[in-house]
């Protein structure tokens, strides 16, 4: 197994990749001297069911073509092997476990920290490895606000906060767009673009079949 001094783990369902997920991966192996940044597609999204989802093996694959030719960036297939909904902190003591002598970075966007007090053993979590936080230039993150108010002060000692470039990116209005016939070039990797077009995906609105 390769060593590494530091990995981050950059998490998520992935649906799709595109420029905001890329961009926050290379920003904080830059920043925080990261040998490699390890994406890791969701398998089963605890926060969502099944049926909200692409099939894994489409996210995965859209992920792999997104990181070409950046070799400090991988994917890991690791929660998608592992029966069960997929939670972070099993994935974090896996690392822990198999790169024990290796600092581990959980990287992840604002809005999922907001949403952090949700997740499985969250105050063990905040423990074992640190976070960065990436947001927008000038985003200010309040302890103060009532999703946060609760986490563990030890969280807040392990998290690092990384301003990226303000993109107004999210998969949620790629599907749209695309089950709307509308452009989405120029939001994620032109190969991706062309594979979720050569595959037929997202061709059904959010919640409403596409009568087309």
């Amino acid at each position: 197994m390769q060593r590494f001094d530091s990995i981050g783990i950059m998490g998520g369902t992935f649906d799709p990749v595109h420029y905001g997920h890329l961009i926050a991966a290379e920003f904080a192996r830059h920043e925080f001297k990261l040998d490699s940044v390890i994406f890791m597609p969701a398998a089963r999204p605890p926060h969502k069911e099944i049926n909200e989802v692409l099939d894994s093996e489409h996210r995965y694959n859209m992920v792999k073509i997104a990181i070409r030719g950046n070799p400090a960036l991988t994917i890991s297939d690791l929660e998608m092997k592992r029966a069960g909904k997929s939670y972070t902190i099993d994935t974090v003591r896996y690392f822990l476990k198999h790169y024990s002598d290796s600092d581990i970075f959980f990287i992840m966007g604002a809005d999922s920290l907001l949403t952090m007090h949700t997740w499985k053993d969250y105050q063990e979590l905040s423990g074992l490895c640190r976070f960065v936080v990436a947001t927008r230039p000038g985003y200010i993150i309040e302890r103060s606000d009532p999703a946060l108010k609760n986490l563990p002060s030890i969280l807040w000692e392990r998290m690092d906060f990384l301003p990226i470039p303000g993109l107004d990116i999210s998969s949620t209005n790629i599907r749209q767009r695309v089950a709307e016939n509308r452009p989405i070039k120029y939001l994620l990797p032109l190969e991706v673009e062309q594979y979720i077009l050569d595959k037929g995906l997202y061709r059904e609105k959010e919640g409403v079949k596409d009568v087309k």
